[in-house]
């Protein structure tokens, strides 16, 4: 008999999953991840029935019990149960398949959550979907327009909730600033940076670097954070053009890393009003090459509108600590608490980096009971961003590689009368 509870498979393991990198843990403010422990206490307030998680080194899988029981069954006495079934088996050093296995053992209706390299998302979210499974896939959802514009066709087929987790959407900040900002009217420009200390760049040695095989680049791997909430921010009101992008290079393809890929991305993008005709600006930079700070990522972003004008610094939020341990730091406890709340129990539902999944299972849990199609949970919460409604971001992102790959600008095409890009193409 089938649960009305969802069962949920993690496809990947590395740090934003596990907190667990290179057989320890993440010397980042990811120190004990954030999907697993998030899935840990949706489960003790039940929410979840089964928890899975699939990766493509078994090998790893005995550290991460071990991580999780150092980590989190002894920090916090709500999440005693951590027990995940693990695919492939703890003897298998390589298979990059194992999901599939994961996803048979699954029932029509229960919920996958992709954090993988950005390359593998799209056939691990079609597999998923052809399964008549609820998706949450990390940004960027996928790297093409095309693979995007297939994946609604799939969903729609197969009645597939498919949502990328857009955890800043969930940021209160974030948020008022969208309200605010729906007041200025009509669009002027935006000015959005993110970054990640050049030390990180030991996180991706096993993905594939070269033109025209890379697992991914900057752009797509950070930019995608604030493109995402700028199209969410004049969604149905403005639309982009056309693409620029320009890149800078030389420390990612030095020593002692040798990535065949570039230091800091820079998408130039011109937008257009939709109800006046009038024209809007809009820079998009992301670096993974920033030094060592007081902040794991400097994020933030400038916008302005016709009638005003809104800045926010996402890293900085009037919250400094410092120790003999880490040095003097900003910290986020918005984004995700670690430290145990008064009980000793986890305290972190408030964040917003667990309410994107409190709010995706929540709403794929609807879509399994059949109190709601996909496309009507699509439609009722215009927070979550889905597949259908994301496609905007997905075809700037590949604009801009294409223009720093050919060298020339690449204009959006819509469908005619509508917001919805189709295609993309060099400019003439």
């Amino acid at each position: 008999m089938a649960s009305s509870l969802p069962s949920v498979l993690m496809v990947g393991t590395g740090e934003y999953t596990t907190g667990f990198v290179d057989g320890k843990s993440t010397t980042s403010d990811k120190r004990l991840g954030v999907v697993a422990l998030s899935m840990f206490y949706l489960r003790s307030k039940g929410k979840i029935n089964r928890l899975l998680m699939a990766g493509s080194n078994g090998t790893k899988f005995p550290g991460i019990r071990q991580h999780f029981a150092e980590g989190i069954q002894k920090t916090y006495k709500d999440l005693q149960n951590i027990d995940v079934e693990t695919f492939p088996a703890d003897d298998v050093p390589r298979d990059p398949k194992a999901f599939l296995l994961a996803m048979d053992t699954l029932e029509k209706g229960d919920l996958v959550i992709i954090f993988t390299p950005d390359d593998t998302h799209y056939d691990i979210a079609k597999a998923a979907v052809t399964r008549g499974l609820h998706v949450l896939v990390t940004k960027p959802a996928v790297k093409s327009l095309q693979e995007h514009l297939e994946l609604i066709r799939l969903s729609r087929e197969h009645n597939s909730l498919v949502c990328i987790e857009l955890h800043k959407r969930w940021d209160p900040i974030y948020q008022d600033a969208r309200s605010q900002i729906m007041g200025l009217g009509d669009f002027s420009h935006y000015n959005s940076y993110m970054s990640q200390p050049k030390k990180q760049l030991e996180t991706f040695r096993g993905w594939q670097w070269g033109k025209g095989k890379s697992s991914s680049d900057i752009s797509y791997y950070l930019n995608s954070h604030h493109i995402d909430f700028h199209c969410w921010l004049v969604q149905g009101k403005a639309r982009p053009v056309s693409v620029v992008g320009m890149a800078a290079t030389g420390v990612a393809s030095s020593e002692p890393f040798k990535y065949d890929t570039e230091d800091t991305i820079t998408l130039m993008v011109q937008w257009q009003n939709i109800s006046t005709g009038s024209l809007g600006t809009a820079l998009y930079t992301s670096s993974w090459i920033a030094p060592t700070s007081d902040v794991h990522s400097q994020q933030r972003f400038f916008y302005m509108g016709h009638r005003g004008e809104v800045t926010i610094d996402q890293a900085h939020r009037g919250y400094n600590t410092a120790t003999d341990t880490d040095g003097y730091k900003s910290t986020n406890p918005l984004f995700m608490k670690y430290t145990p709340d008064a009980r000793g129990n986890f305290g972190g539902q408030h964040g917003y980096g667990f309410q994107s999944f409190e709010a995706f299972v929540e709403a794929a849990t609807r879509a399994k009971r059949g109190e709601a199609t996909a496309v009507q949970v699509e439609q009722d919460d215009v927070q979550l961003g889905t597949i259908g409604t994301t496609a905007m971001s997905t075809a700037i992102m590949e604009a801009g590689r294409r223009s720093i790959d050919e060298g020339k600008p690449y204009t959006i095409v819509f469908a005619e009368g509508s917001l919805d890009p189709v295609d993309i193409k060099p400019t003439h």
